[in-house]
């Protein structure tokens, strides 16, 4: 059911910026280079994990995050995740935490929606949930949450 729900939820967030997905390469449990050239604003990351439109994120974690009685609980507490994860390990689950939990119902943020093999609405059909760039300034913020 829980699956369910954030399939429609993901239907009525707006779409990567039809940007192209760069290669990256995952060692271990990690993406350990950024996606793209710079490394991500974590003012930009916060207001980002906060606007459950578009990330998603608090509609199944909780944390320090604005409008606490809206976070969910189907996921760990993100509070504290920059002391417990590297930022390459962040980095791959935000990506794509598929690699690591083939049953997880996190989305793959970065991962174009056609290669899960499901039927895709046509304004996400080639485009990642995130840009690179959105996922680095998401990394950037969470790996200041160290207490």
């Amino acid at each position: 059911m829980a699956c369910l729900a954030l399939t429609g939820l993901l239907h009525a967030a707006s779409p990567g910026a039809g940007e192209e997905t760069t290669s990256y390469a995952v060692i271990g449990d990690a993406i350990m280079e950024p996606l793209v050239g710079n490394k991500g604003d974590p003012a930009r990351g916060a207001a980002l994990i906060a606007d459950r439109q578009r990330s998603l994120c608090t509609l199944c974690h909780s944390g320090p995050f604005p409008d606490a009685h809206l976070h969910g609980t189907l996921a760990p507490d993100l509070t504290g995740v920059g002391t417990r994860l590297s930022e390459g390990q962040i980095r791959l689950r935000v990506v794509d935490m598929k690699r690591l939990v083939p049953g997880t119902i996190m989305p793959s943020y970065y991962r174009i929606t056609e290669e899960e093999g499901r039927r895709v609405a046509a304004a996400w059909r080639g485009k990642t949930i995130l840009t690179g760039a959105d996922i680095e300034d998401i990394v950037a913020y969470l790996t200041t949450l160290k207490g």
